[in-house]
């Protein structure tokens, strides 16, 4: 009997998962520069053609759990209501978004970023993949923006949201006697356009009239 595509897409999502964390595993036993995409594929029971059809580089298994975390980031800005102001809609995005991935993150997986944290071939294809990203969002954010100039200013808007999540991440993960939330939060609020007011965006979900 054929499986049907719900059963498809799971296992290969498992597929892929189990390659990301093999090859987590073993950059963070062995140090990236000797990890190869045969071993990972060793380590995740695959082949190495299986895993050529999952990831193209063993950078981009790793980065896989940074990238499904972009992508639920684009979902949860889409989904919220188009009439909203731009910068409150990615708040919440962002503090939701924050909720489901990084609360029950402990001391192992705080170390495993530590220490592939700035290593050149991590660090170009994250360049590369919040491209991708911010290009979608931009996207999204000129749908919601009025007046002039709207391509560009939903650009800038874009990078200054996504650079801000990124570098508050990085500062939890660095000094996480902090709680997570409360970097995004304040991290936002002091990057929020100059028409908006940071104490309306920390934690309201109230909509504000205006654009950013």
């Amino acid at each position: 009997m054929d499986e049907t595509p719900g059963l498809r897409e799971r296992k290969k999502a498992a597929t892929r998962l189990a390659l990301h964390e093999a090859a987590l595993r073993l950059a963070i036993d062995q140090g990236l520069d000797r990890v190869t995409v045969e071993a990972i594929a060793d380590a995740a029971n695959v082949s190495r053609r299986t895993f050529s059809n999952y990831f193209s580089s063993k950078e981009e298994a790793i980065f896989h759990g940074d990238t499904m975390r972009l992508r639920r980031m684009l979902e949860l800005i889409r989904e919220q209501p188009i009439d909203e102001q731009p910068w409150t809609v990615l708040t919440r995005a962002a503090l939701r978004l924050t909720e489901e991935s990084y609360l029950d993150a402990d001391a192992e997986w705080l170390t495993q970023r530590r220490q592939l944290r700035g290593h050149p071939g991590l660090a170009a294809h994250q360049v590369a993949a919040y491209a991708t990203i911010e290009r979608e969002v931009a996207t999204e954010l000129a749908r919601r923006l009025g007046g002039r100039d709207v391509v560009l200013r939903s650009r800038v808007l874009a990078a200054t949201f996504l650079t801000t999540v990124r570098v508050a991440v990085q500062e939890w993960i660095e000094h996480p006697e902090h709680p997570i939330l409360d970097a995004v939060r304040k991290a936002l609020a002091a990057a929020a356009p100059a028409a908006t007011r940071p104490g309306d965006l920390a934690a309201s979900d109230t909509p504000q009239a205006g654009a950013a």
